[in-house]
């Protein structure tokens, strides 16, 4: 695999119909739960009896509440990988890659800001689940390439995880409610870290 052929987060085998069916069903429970209840009201018992089944087979097929969240932003995160894998420039392939960098963690405060809540819940029910977690990787795998380039000789892949380190829900659940910054600031703050990181 070349550098820039990233794995899409939960890309897998095809399902059957009925595995497909209970899984829809589940995330569809989910995401009422959450939009009625708030991301702290999931369990998997809430769950089960949203969609109308035991909770062993919403078990078997999530593990625990950390894994259901994690899927409910999938569908989301798909958009995003193919935005900064394939789509238009400065995001996406064809720009330089300082400009990527910074188009990117751009579009990712966006993501976090939008499902901060969900994201939030999904990290407490089990905090080291987000370094495991197919989108991190993903992500952390582009940052590290885009470094690479920008700085060839350097540990790129520490570089990203310490690059990544801001982005989590806590923290912009943080600037925005409590600091009250709006996302364009947060974005200019994200600016001047990286003319830190530059070269006098």
């Amino acid at each position: 695999m070349s550098r820039t052929e990233l794995p899409i987060s939960g890309q897998g085998p095809p399902e059957r119909a009925d595995a497909a069916r209970n899984r829809r069903r589940i995330l569809d429970a989910t995401a009422r739960l959450v939009a009625e209840q708030g991301a702290q009201a999931v369990t998997m018992n809430a769950v089960a009896h949203a969609a109308d089944m035991g909770v062993g087979t919403v078990y078997r097929r999530f593990g625990g509440v950390s894994q259901l969240l994690f899927a409910l932003l999938d569908h989301g995160e798909r958009r995003f990988q193919q935005a900064f894998m394939t789509g238009p420039p400065p995001l996406g392939p064809g720009a330089p890659p300082a400009e990527r960098l910074r188009a990117f963690l751009h579009a990712l405060a966006d993501r976090v800001l939008e499902q901060r809540m969900i994201m939030y819940a999904a990290e407490t029910a089990s905090p080291s689940a987000r370094y495991r977690n197919g989108a991190y990787l993903t992500t952390h795998a582009h940052v590290s390439m885009l470094l690479r380039l920008m700085r060839p000789g350097t540990d790129a892949g520490t570089l990203a995880h310490l690059l990544l380190a801001p982005f989590v829900p806590s923290l912009f659940e943080h600037l925005s409610a409590d600091r009250a910054l709006t996302p364009e600031q947060i974005k200019d703050g994200i600016d001047a870290l990286l003319r830190l990181a530059e070269p006098d």
